[in-house]
């Protein structure tokens, strides 16, 4: 098991301290940016106000995005398995 240590993210001009893996910490600041994106995003819109409410619409955003992802790749395993098939076909004709 590998060590954790804390490390300091800024969302939202709030620091969080966060226990972490040293071989993590790269994804988990990346992870911190993004979120602080979104909600700085949100915030920025002027459509919803408060913290915790960007938060929330926030994590909503990135898990329909993140979701929408997942349903790409999904169909996308379906297209390629259809073709592969189609292929195995028109090569035992052959």
């Amino acid at each position: 098991m590998s060590d954790s240590n804390t490390v300091e993210v800024r969302i939202l001009d709030k620091e969080y301290l966060i226990a972490c893996p040293d071989e993590a910490r790269m994804q988990l600041e990346s992870a911190a940016k993004h979120l602080d994106s979104k909600m700085r995003e949100i915030r920025n819109s002027g459509k919803v106000h408060g913290t915790e409410r960007i938060a929330v619409m926030a994590a909503l955003n990135i898990t329909h995005d993140m979701l929408q992802g997942s349903q790409l790749s999904e169909s996308t395993s379906k297209i390629i398995q259809d073709l592969d098939s189609k292929l195995d076909a028109a090569l035992a004709k052959a």
